[in-house]
């Protein structure tokens, strides 16, 4: 077991993640479905290419393909592949994951965010091997093991009519439950020693670790964003003290900063309608965006003891809200298209950025842009 995590950079002694390698060893040799479940952060993907690498499909290709991010017109198109001139804009045939990943392994993350209509012919696929392009009637064969994950409760997405119970059933038969960073705190000093050994030779910077008490701390602390968030925490702690001792008063320091963010942008559950809720989001993230273009303009206008031309400041800062005055109040439609169309610009058209900067899912973003007709 002490091989297997070495070889392929598995971390953590816990009983709990020996008990998983254990299980991973059983089930990689053979080509049986398996459902990873966890929380997000808790490293799902990790123990997806393990079970591949000890697979006899180890050399093969593996792919992973992140059900949540692809907008739902095209997801069948992306999973299976479509024939030219089956839709609008297919001007050629193309080749989807399944395909690609032929005599290998397709990793489909986040199943629970798979469409219904997309569920019946993935488990098509599961159960015989055949799928068929967009617009083509011919069945297609493909040798593929499946390794689905999400972070979702799928018994409740069943319950909910959100889910398929017959591809639920016949996905269970292996589950492999990653539990979260507080059910195994002895791991966490070995994970945060681990990514700031990695991060800082990465980054040529000399670390010089952490105090007893700092290392005391983390591995007390909750972690709601387990691994992920763990890494991302040390990271930020390397560069902000230029790699000097960790101490008490660091990590006190950034917990406050994060969680101070984090309550700026955690949501608020209503009885509004899921259209309503993302609207007020995308317009809180265009009025956050307002406070910082009026906190600009007070430093250029001369708060910062020096003092630009105001027709020039004032000029400028007009072509952003030519409409503003003391009695207009702009549409919620309107102050979400400039917040959509901000984004995508800030981020020269990257919409996987653009959706995290507004706070709303990749799929959401994908149907505003439609719905705006805006081709960026």
């Amino acid at each position: 077991m002490e091989n297997i995590k070495n070889k392929y950079g598995i971390i953590g002694d816990s009983v709990e993640i020996n008990e998983i390698i254990s299980v991973v060893q059983q089930v990689a040799p053979t080509d049986i479905t398996v459902l990873i479940t966890g929380e997000s952060g808790t490293g799902k993907d990790v123990f997806a290419k393990l079970i591949h690498e000890l697979s006899r499909r180890g050399n093969r290709p593996m792919i992973s393909v992140n059900a949540g991010a692809i907008p739902e017109g095209i997801i069948e198109s992306e999973l299976f592949g479509h024939e030219r001139g089956a839709f609008t804009g297919a001007s050629d045939s193309r080749k989807g994951y399944f395909e690609l990943a032929d005599g290998g392994t397709i990793f489909l993350d986040e199943i629970g965010e798979l469409p219904l209509a997309t569920q019946v012919k993935f488990l098509r696929v599961l159960e015989t091997g055949e799928y068929m392009r967009v617009g083509s009637s011919i069945p297609r064969k493909v040798d593929v093991r499946i390794i689905a994950a999400t972070n979702k409760e799928l018994e409740t997405e069943v319950a909910q009519g959100r889910f398929r119970p017959d591809l639920y059933f016949r996905l269970r038969s292996i589950n492999i439950k990653i539990p979260p960073l507080r059910d195994r705190r002895e791991d966490i000093i070995e994970f945060a020693s681990e990514f700031a050994k990695q991060f800082s030779t990465k980054n040529k910077i000399h670390f010089e670790g952490f105090s007893p008490e700092a290392l005391n701390i983390l591995k007390n602390h909750f972690w709601p964003g387990n691994v992920r968030e763990l890494r991302n925490f040390i990271e930020s702690l390397i560069v902000i003290k230029s790699g000097k001792l960790i101490e008490t008063t660091d990590l006190k320091s950034l917990f406050k900063q994060n969680q101070e963010r984090m309550n700026r942008n955690l949501p608020v559950f209503t009885n509004k309608s899921p259209d309503q809720a993302e609207r007020e989001l995308i317009l809180r993230a265009l009025l956050e965006m307002k406070a910082d273009i009026n906190e600009m303009k007070n430093i250029l206008l001369g708060q910062n003891g020096t003092r630009v031309d105001p027709h020039y400041v004032e000029a400028y800062f007009d072509t952003a809200s030519n409409n503003e005055d003391n009695n207009y109040v702009e549409p919620v439609t309107k102050a979400e298209k400039r917040a959509i169309i901000s984004a995508l610009e800030r981020f020269k058209g990257n919409r996987r950025l653009a959706s995290h900067a507004l706070n709303i899912s990749e799929r959401t973003l994908y149907r505003k842009i439609k719905e705006y007709n805006l081709d960026m």
